[in-house]
């Protein structure tokens, strides 16, 4: 089978993060059926074993490697169920696509590049492995609980990039802060209505791969409509906030549902939809599907009998309205990549209890616990009390790795083209994986990808195919 055919059978199991057992099952009767090793770690990490081909028995292993799990999102009001259905792929003109939902190419095509390898009777190479991690997307467990023992390739291509033609040999690393508050609720008076509001249509994507990109982050955007009924006078009561997915989607749809006085409604009415004009109007040109819908609780909004009380609700909104989100610094050390960003993934206000989740990633360790400290003094400040878990390290670009130096003169042999050889802000696996197989020289590539982590996610036919090929070609002249 080829790359497309694996990987539309790797569309049919369901494989969010942490939900990857089908994958093992598949990845391990695939092994079987063709005669190859397969094994199975500890922490449920898939490691796959073939032969060299004639003549190349005297090469080293080499390890090519990609993630089990995807990034599971969906357009609003959809019934698409992560644990149960198969992603519906379709195809328009060169990009594979998924209807209402993200398509998992991230990294679905990486374990379907690999596979085909394994399998194409053409190809030619030295003993190679293939190491299948799990849960990359919720902070990389898989790497973490791979048994380094079982691995024998101390040279590993991970097919878990998004540009072609892009050779990465450091990564971001990263650490999740976790905020929590409970207030108390109060009744609502009953000559107070409830209002909604909800915003959709956002880009969003990957919170590090398009960091860069600036799409607007729907909480922040949200809280900042909900900041200005100060201006009004009008006291408000927060009653629900919702905004985010995962910790690694910038948010492309938030909602909120606040009590106001039945008489003074349309004020607070006016001044929210004046506000998100100003801000539909500064982001035009990158978000342009901005949507907002208003209700109150007598054209369809749910009513809320209790609420927080207005200095508590505003309390709420100014700590999200507070909170960084986007690109902090770039990097001094590669022009034109991000060192530190940051971005404000969950915001849950429900029955008085608030659980936020930021995602906090840079090239320098030490300016990411910056970042992550600097925003939980903020935190804290309006009495939320923080935790942070989910660290992972950056990998620190090695400008004498052989192996990069080899793939870019490799690229630019058979391309013609000269590969960019660079650091990523993303993180990659490579960076945990190296520290437990002592001596591994990676690199990171793969096929041009647009909006991962979003349902406007695509893939590139032709790319993928070239990269399988340049992937091929470097197994069969790698030394």
């Amino acid at each position: 089978m080829d790359i497309f055919d694996y990987f539309r059978q790797i569309c049919t199991i369901p494989r969010e993060s942490g939900n990857e057992e089908g994958m093992r099952k598949y990845l391990l009767s695939w092994a079987k059926e063709n005669g190859f090793e397969g094994l199975r770690d500890k922490a449920g990490n898939i490691i796959i074993r073939t032969g060299a081909t004639p003549g190349y028995e005297n090469i080293p292993y080499v390890a090519l490697q990609a993630h089990m799990d995807m990034v599971c999102v969906k357009v609003p009001g959809s019934n698409h169920d992560f644990l149960k259905d198969p992603i519906e792929v379709f195809q328009d003109g060169d990009f594979l696509k998924a209807n209402g939902t993200s398509l998992g190419g991230d990294d679905g095509i990486g374990v379907a590049i690999a596979m085909a390898i394994f399998t194409d009777p053409e190809s030619k190479h030295g003993p190679l492995e293939a190491v299948f991690t799990f849960s990359e997307e919720t902070g990389m467990n898989g790497a973490y609980g791979l048994d380094g023992s079982m691995v024998k390739s101390r040279r590993m291509i991970n097919i878990d990039s998004e540009d072609e033609g892009t050779i990465f040999i450091g990564c971001a690393g990263g650490i999740d802060l976790i905020g929590k508050a409970s207030y108390e609720t109060e009744p609502v008076p009953a000559d107070w209505d409830t209002l909604e509001f909800s915003i959709s249509g956002l880009k969003g994507g990957h919170s590090g791969g398009e960091i860069h990109k600036q799409h607007l982050n729907a909480i922040c955007a949200l809280s900042r409509m909900l900041l200005s009924i100060e201006e009004t006078g009008v006291p408000f009561r927060l009653a629900r906030f919702d905004g985010g997915t995962k910790r690694n989607v910038i948010p492309f749809s938030a909602s909120c549902s606040i009590c106001v006085p039945e008489n003074i409604k349309h004020d607070v009415v006016g001044k929210v939809v004046e506000t998100f004009n100003i801000i539909r109007e500064e982001n035009k040109y990158e978000e342009p599907g901005l949507s907002m819908d208003k209700k109150c609780s007598k054209h369809g909004a749910t009513r809320f009998d209790k609420a927080l009380d207005a200095d508590t609700s505003m309390l709420v909104i100014k700590a999200l309205f507070a909170c960084p989100h986007g690109v902090f610094a770039m990097s001094k050390a590669i022009p034109g990549i991000v060192e530190t960003s940051n971005n404000l993934a969950i915001a849950r206000l429900n029955d008085g209890k608030l659980d936020l989740q930021v995602s906090v990633r840079s090239n320098i360790d030490s300016a990411k616990y910056y970042l992550v400290n600097r925003i939980k003094t903020g935190f804290e400040s309006f009495g939320i009390e923080c935790s942070t878990s989910d660290a992972y390290p950056s990998w620190n670009p090695d400008p004498y790795s052989k192996l990069a130096r080899f793939c870019a003169q490799a690229y630019e042999e058979q391309t013609g083209k000269t590969a960019i050889v660079t650091a990523i802000h993303a993180g990659l696996e490579c960076s945990v994986i190296n520290s437990k197989c002592p001596g591994m020289d990676s690199v990171s590539i793969g096929p041009q990808m647009y909006d991962i982590h979003s349902t406007d996610e695509r893939l590139s036919i032709s790319s993928s195919i070239r990269t399988y090929e340049f992937i091929r070609h470097l197994l069969a002249i790698i030394e």
